[in-house]
């Protein structure tokens, strides 16, 4: 088995109490069918909490408390669990968060996800562009997952070849894989976004600035303003391309999973710009939450995801 990884991954650290936005708060936490078990059968304190906090129907899963914490979240926002018994106590989605994971015949790739802070700040204020690093061996029996990783390796050795425009290597990746940049208006593309799930209401008023001045933002006026940062689109750029094009494996449109690519660091770019309007700059702290409000939103929730790739289909805007 081959497992493939970005160069960033290893330096990835939580951030534990620090972290602005905690991951126990605001999801549904679903508790593995193994942990489950283990968790019915502690003895003690811990036990006892466990199995008053963990409801059975239909699925295990956590009994959230007032404003959808976690139980076993802390005051200070550490978890119990940890402090009490280490990590080997975690579920399984607690001990993976935020990583992420595409699995083809014979190899695994493993990312972070951009919904966590921790991690934005990793993946867009390394200078470096990224590299793919390997572990194991591989047996490419599958020809049709073979042509896809090719593919898909090619696009991001172009997604980070700074020796073009962003907007041009955008264009290159949208068309080698089939397709094109996505149209359609900022405004109708908030519209889109608002008709969808939505999780925290600093999204919809995200959205409708989107929607209302979106296609009006001084684009020029904002890349000067980055001059210097440009890096932090081109880590976008990749990141969309490395977590979703691999999916085309399972429904054969590569061409969707670039245009969404395209299109995620597109919005982001005019999140950016119409917040250095409204207040004259955007810092990378700035930056990172707005990639995590955008992750959060659509990539973690299937729906919205599917709904995304469904507009997409053939790498272009559904009118």
């Amino acid at each position: 088995m081959l497992t493939v990884y970005p160069s960033f991954y290893p330096r990835f650290r939580c951030a534990a109490g620090n972290c602005r936005h905690t991951c126990c708060a605001g999801w549904e936490i679903d508790i593995d069918e193994e942990t489950a078990a283990r968790y019915a059968a502690l003895s003690g304190d811990l036990g006892d909490k466990l199995r008053r906090f963990v409801e059975r129907d239909p699925l295990p899963r956590f009994i959230l408390g007032p404003g959808e914490r976690c139980p076993f979240l802390t005051d200070g926002d550490l978890c119990e669990l940890i402090l009490r018994g280490g990590e080997d106590l975690l579920c399984q989605i607690c001990r993976d968060h935020p990583r992420h994971r595409s699995f083809l015949p014979g190899r695994t790739e493993v990312g972070l996800g951009l919904c966590c802070e921790a991690a934005g700040r990793l993946i867009l204020t390394d200078p470096e562009p990224v590299f793919l690093l390997t572990e194991g061996t591989e047996d490419p029996e599958d020809e049709a997952a073979a042509a896809l990783i090719r593919l898909r390796d090619r696009a991001l050795v172009l997604a980070s070849d700074r020796r073009l425009p962003l907007r041009e290597r955008m264009e290159r990746v949208t068309a080698l894989c089939g397709g094109g940049m996505p149209g359609g208006t900022a405004g109708r593309w908030a519209d889109f976004c608002l008709g969808l799930e939505r999780l925290d209401e600093g999204w919809t008023d995200i959205l409708l600035r989107l929607r209302d001045r979106g296609d009006a933002a001084d684009r020029e006026g904002f890349r000067r303003y980055m001059t210097g940062r440009e890096q932090e689109y081109e880590k976008l750029f990749w990141y969309f391309l490395y977590r979703h094009l691999l999916s085309a494996y399972e429904d054969g449109d590569p061409a969707g999973k670039a245009a969404f690519a395209a299109l995620s660091t597109r919005l982001l770019f005019l999140l950016g710009a119409l917040h250095w309007e409204a207040h004259g700059f955007l810092t990378v702290e700035d930056q990172i939450e707005y990639a995590r409000m955008y992750s959060s939103e659509i990539e973690y929730s299937e729906e919205n995801l599917d709904a995304f790739f469904d507009e997409l289909w053939g790498g272009t805007w559904n009118d």
